[in-house]
Order: C-alpha cells, then structure tokens, then sequence
C-alpha cells in the first residue's frame, strides 16, 4: 500500500505549512477528502481560526467553524503526517532580490519534524532549480534523512487568485511534479482528490517551477505595456481607456488595464526569473523593464494628483488628500505589497495631509505592516482630492453626491445631479480633484458633474 493509498483510508494525514490566502483553502479542501492538520507559526492567526474566523476571507467563517482540519502552532504535530504541502509566500527584499526566508524557515521546520516514508511538496512561488538546490539540503540536515531514499519531493505551484469567487482551487488545472515517476504519480493522485479541473503532470520540478514564473512574468509584462501607453496618451491628451475599449472590438486584442501591480504574486515573481537568469549569466532586458514600468506607476499616480491640485488653484503644502482602497486589488482584504504605499510615500514628499480608508483591509495587520492608521469612510472630509485607488464594489456604488461631500465645503451641502446648470456646477466644483486609478467610475458623468477628474 502506497502513501496516497495510506491517506485516503485514513492511516496517513496530510499538512499544511502556512496558513494564510493558499493554504487555507487547500487546508479546509483536503479536510473534506482526508485527514488535515493545518499549521502556521502565527499563533494569533491560528487561534482566529479557532474561533471559526477566515481571516483571509477565502473560504468563509463557516468553512472554517466545520472542517475537520485541526489547526496549530506546535510544529510536532506535523509529525503525525507524511505528505507535507509547503504553502508559504516567497517576497522579495529591498533590493528586489529573492528573500528566501519564509520557504527557509518552513522547510527547517518540516525537517525537524520529518518521518521516513514521508513526501514533501512546495507551493511557494520560486525560482527554477530552487526546490532541489536549497530546499532538500535544508530537509536532509534537519532530519538526518536522506532525499530520494528516506523521504521524496515534488513541487506542485499555487494559483490561487485572492478574491477570485470564480476561477477557485478546485476548478484551476493543478501543475504537479516529482522528483520520480512514483512521487509524481502519488503527488498527482493526491491533489486530483481536491481539484476537479484535473491535473498536469510536469515533466520535472525545474519545469513546474518555471511554468509558474512566467504565468505572472508575463501578466507583469502585458499590463507594463498598458502602464506605459497610458503615460503616453496622457501626455497626448487621449483616454486611455477610451482608446482600450476601441481596440478591444478586435477579436485578438489582448484585454489588460493599466494600474498598480502589486501582491504576493505577479509583482514579485519576476524579480525572482531576473535573479536566476542573473546567476546564469543573462542580464534580463524586456523583463526588468517591465518591472522597472510598473513599479514606478505609484509615482506618477501621485504626481498626476499634484498637478491636478495645481490646476485646480490649491495651496499643495496645505492640501488634504483622501484616499479610497488601500489592498492590493479589489474586494479582497489582502495588502502584502500593495502599490497604494508608492502612492502615500510620494505624497508624503509634498507635506499633504493624507486620510486613508479600506473597507476590506484589517486596520490592525496596515497598523502592524505599514504603520498606518486607517480611518473610516465617514472621517474623510473636507479634502481637496481624492484618490480612488483600489475598485472595490463599495466605491464603485457611491454616486457623485456622495464623492461631492468629500471635499471641503461641501460635506453637508445638498446636491442634485442636473437640477444645477452644468456651467453652474463647473463653477462650484471644478476645484475638486478626483483621481480614479483603476477607471471605476463614469468619466462623462464625472465631468458633468464638474469634477476635475483625471483616470489612469
């Protein structure tokens, strides 16, 4: 009887190594099949679980309150299991090199903890060649085991989406891998419990990890390119998103947006693909770009926002600015690498007054991480711009009314949108910026109402 034989019948758990946005839901999915143990060295987290909260709001408090997973933070317990899932982010330090601690430290842990017979398979994004060169070194030394006779490996990379009520675990094809043809074929057989959609079998851990780093380094690339024509048609005096909506009557016309790319995911994976071809001798020209173009978007948001000010005839040292979303993409309570803090940090160097809110992040994990208070939606008043900078469903179902009772002097004025003369409005309010960074909102409504409104 082989492992996975073992853990359908219940002789044999799995675990899972990080509890958060991938593990979790691979976590409460795998209970439903099998015999889970879930853990995180976040004490906290794992007692919010406990009570039945989804911190990371992937699969919901219920979910939670009923699966059978056990979760903990003692890591002897994942020695009551024999296949280890490795779900832990790979971010990158400030140089924009790989910082391989996170992936470090779990495999020092699962090593500590590891039994013979045992299969090791990491999720975390990483560079080709990293699984085997770092990670199996770690788990041999640790354990005293030995690869390929003790215990096995396989690399199997997530594709979870944050926020994403449709493209789910169960229903995204799974890449899988393994180190031999029996650790792939038990690896394989595992993951088709949980996903629906089926499984790829990579020929070799090299190729499943690669394949995960070029999915989001060519997302990055694609959406650099709509980042830099939108600097272009800007200075043009085109909209942007006019001229994408043209172009998209095309039926080859590849849909991107412009906007902040951030996250655990397509803003750091490339950095790791530039690293790996740096240490192979190839000096990455179209890549680096690409990441060089987007990282630099908070930027020009921010600086957008400034000369918007100025038109609009206000004292820029004496300005307030309220800024709407703070994650790094919308409806989903995630801000690991936002791009909204390039936006604050540049405006900071102005002297503005910034009020941020988020109706989707934890106030106390952007205390924690960025050192930022957030505020409800109701303390934003009396500014001179706002920043739309996340599209999150909450703010794009305020009407213009409400947008209006931002700024100052109008906070409790009454307002109806064409029952004043559209020169009259102009008037009144043509002092009031508005920046709307993912396009949320209808423009021609916007400027009808007399906003100075501006969209990336």
């Amino acid at each position: 009887m082989n492992l996975y034989e073992k853990i359908i019948n219940r002789e044999e758990k799995i675990s899972i190594i990080g509890l958060g946005y991938v593990g979790m839901p691979l976590a409460i999915a795998f209970a439903e099949k099998v015999d889970v143990i879930g853990f995180d060295v976040n004490r906290e987290k794992v007692e919010m679980y406990h009570k039945g909260i989804d911190m990371t709001e992937e699969v919901g408090n219920e979910a939670v309150k009923n699966t059978t997973a056990v979760f903990c933070w003692d890591e002897k317990r994942i020695q009551d299991a024999k296949f280890h899932i490795v779900a832990v982010p790979t971010p990158t330090n400030e140089d924009k090199t790989p910082d391989l601690r996170p992936v470090i430290g779990a495999s020092k842990t699962i090593g500590r903890n590891l039994t013979k017979g045992s299969i090791v398979v990491y999720e975390s994004t990483v560079y080709p060649g990293l699984t085997e060169e770092i990670c199996i070194p770690i788990l041999e030394e640790e354990s005293g085991l030995k690869c390929g006779v003790d215990f096995k490996i396989g690399y199997s990379p997530e594709r979870i989406n944050p926020g994403d009520k449709v493209h789910r675990l169960q229903n995204i094809v799974k890449v899988v891998s393994g180190m031999d043809e029996e650790s792939l074929d038990i690896i394989a057989k595992v993951y088709e419990l949980v996903v629906e959609a089926g499984v790829h079998r990579a020929e070799s851990i090299k190729v499943a990890e690669a394949s995960k780093i070029i999915e989001n380094s060519q997302r990055d690339l694609n959406i650099a390119f709509m980042n830099e024509i939108a600097m272009i048609f800007d200075r043009m005096g085109i909209d942007t998103q006019s001229v994408i909506a043209a172009a998209n009557t095309k039926w080859n016309f590849l849909l991107f947006e412009p906007g902040l790319v951030g996250g655990h995911c397509i803003g750091v994976d490339p950095y790791y693909l530039v690293h790996q071809a740096e240490r192979f001798g190839h000096e990455s020209k179209v890549i680096a770009a690409g990441r060089k173009v987007n990282d630099g978007m908070g930027k020009f948001v921010a600086e957008k926002t400034i000369k918007n000010l100025i038109k609009a005839g206000k004292n820029v040292s004496k300005a307030k600015i309220g800024i709407l979303g703070l994650t790094f993409k919308a409806n989903c309570p995630d801000i690991r690498n936002t791009k909204v803090i390039d936006i604050i940090n540049e405006l900071n160097e102005y002297g503005v007054d910034i009020k941020i809110t988020d109706c989707m992040a934890d106030k106390e994990e952007v205390r924690e991480e960025y050192g930022i208070e957030l505020v409800d939606i109701e303390e934003i008043k009396d500014v001179d711009a706002i920043i739309v900078s996340v599209g999150h469903d909450q703010y794009k179902e305020l009407n213009f009314d409400r947008y209006r009772k931002f700024f100052k002097g109008h906070s409790k004025e009454e307002f109806k949108y064409r029952e004043v003369a559209v020169e009259s409005v102009d008037e009144q309010t043509s002092n009031m910026v508005l920046v709307d960074v993912k396009g949320i909102l209808n423009k021609k409504e916007a400027e009808e109402y007399g906003y100075l409104y501006w969209r990336l």
